[in-house]
């Protein structure tokens, strides 16, 4: 699905004519066809979209909780009734395998709405604490900048929290995939947000992502992506002292207990990393498998990643699609070959399309075994479909060698609950999974160290937009 409203921004309720005639073009990372036109903005774009955010901010924040939550419940009827739509985009700007794309991809925003609604019902707004009286107000005008690899979660993990606390907003989703993104401004002008309260405007980082951090009009800026260009928008915020929230890289591990399953966990976490292409900041890159355990743990994925389907993302039986763009395919590649070089097993896959493939951004499932903690492939995030397998003698090293990284976004353990329960205390990580659960859209999700600070995902991602005002001598 490609709107029409692809060469315009939404501000202050319509779509306007950009300041700029500047284009790119959106590629389809599964065939290298340009399947459409994107406006690209400048200073001017987000001005008007930042001053129109700011002079709707006074009338919408004093808007009764109930009233704001209503009119998230009415983006969800809206975004419900274009799921396919959504779909459709994701599968079309990402490469995505289309049943994924449902089954993950736009099926992200609708329980992340879901959730942020339940979240707003149930979280206690105003409360005494002796004679003072504790209130949690909208922070203001905030600027939300996305990524590519997962749209529509990022976009409602900002949006959804963002308004039922009483801010306004400008987003600017990724230029490499901005098809969903306008769909999303679409469905909130369908669904009556009020002019001012929520704009869009596309564009680059360092143009716009960085004017908008800069902006002396916006209180807060919410950035998902690398971590590079996560210090590059808090320098940018720092002059004006906004509040930053940021969820950024990670290079998640993956311990396998002594007394796990092997065969069961090994396979379930290398179809953890795999999906989405490998191109998840929280995907379980690192995995650590008891010396003596290594040979099955690698025949174990080598079937795995060999059992998985490369191909046209519009196919059902398709259950891989292409990284985003030739700039991450040949990262990838990079990477591949410094795993080689460095003197890992290539257990399978390696440089290169698969085989029948000869055109669109697709890597080969690769796995690595006997890696060494200092390697490359297990330093570096690689965001593909790469994983590499760490031997390890004891839990201690385990535990030792997982906390060795500058992230700290996720970490997952496989094995029986109360053997796993006091390792995954150890972990230095914003989430830590145990025998890999299902999505918990409730859980708190961020990182720490260089993955970021702040949590998203219900409450965790309306207090992140809140100021807390204490009102001393107010009374019982």
């Amino acid at each position: 699905m490609i709107s029409a409203n692809m060469t315009k921004f939404y501000i202050n309720g319509a779509w306007v004519q950009p300041n700029s005639a500047a284009r790119m073009g959106v590629e389809n990372p599964a065939t290298e066809e340009i399947v459409a036109e994107v406006a690209l903005g400048n200073q001017a774009d987000i001005d008007a979209a930042i001053t129109a955010a700011r002079a709707a901010f006074d009338a919408y924040t004093v808007w009764p909780v109930q009233k704001r939550i209503d009119l998230v419940k009415r983006i969800l009827e809206v975004y419900n009734s274009r799921y396919e739509d959504f779909a459709q985009a994701m599968s079309t700007e990402m490469g995505a395998p289309i049943e994924w794309a449902r089954g993950a991809q736009a099926w992200a925003g609708q329980v992340h709405i879901e959730a942020t609604i339940k979240a707003a019902e149930e979280m206690a707004w105003e409360y005494s604490r002796g004679t003072t009286r504790i209130v949690h107000e909208g922070i203001g005008v905030c600027a939300l900048i996305t990524p590519w690899n997962w749209p529509m979660n990022q976009i409602a993990c900002k949006v959804a929290p963002a308004l039922i606390a009483g801010c306004t907003m400008v987003l600017k989703p990724s230029e490499i995939a901005p098809l969903s993104g306008v769909l999303f401004a679409e469905v909130c002008h369908e669904a009556g947000v009020p002019p001012g309260v929520f704009n869009l405007v596309n564009g680059t980082g360092p143009e716009v992502g960085a004017r908008m951090s800069a902006h002396p009009e916006v209180d807060m800026v919410s950035f998902t992506g690398s971590t590079r260009a996560g210090t590059a928008v808090a320098a940018a915020a720092a002059p004006t002292v906004k509040r930053v929230a940021q969820e950024l890289g990670g290079k998640s591990a993956n311990i396998i207990l002594p007394s796990a399953d092997i065969a069961a966990a090994v396979a379930a976490g290398v179809n953890a990393i795999m999906s989405n292409t490998g191109q998840s900041c929280d995907a379980p890159t690192r995995m650590f498998v008891q010396r003596d355990q290594q040979a099955q743990a690698l025949a174990v994925a080598k079937e795995t990643a060999e059992a998985i389907i490369p191909g046209d993302p519009t196919l059902t039986t398709t259950t891989m699609g292409p990284l985003i763009s030739k700039t991450q395919w040949e990262k990838v590649q990079r990477l591949i070959q410094a795993g080689i070089d460095e003197g890992a097993t290539l257990v399978t896959g390696g440089l290169g399309r698969p085989a029948g493939l000869n055109h669109g951004w697709f890597a080969k499932p690769t796995i690595f075994g006997d890696v060494q903690n200092e390697m490359t492939i297990s330093k570096e995030e690689i965001f593909g479909p790469v994983l590499s397998i760490l031997p390890y003698d004891t839990v201690d090293d385990a535990v030792r060698m997982a906390n060795d990284t500058v992230y700290g976004l996720a970490a997952y353990i496989a094995g029986p609950v109360e053997d796993a329960k006091p390792v995954a205390r150890r972990l230095r990580a914003g989430t830590v999974n145990l025998n890999y659960p299902d999505w918990d859209t409730s859980a708190p999700f961020g990182g720490y160290k260089q993955s970021g600070n702040g949590r998203e995902y219900a409450d965790w991602g309306i207090h992140d937009f809140c100021e807390i005002k204490g009102i001393v001598g107010y009374g019982d």
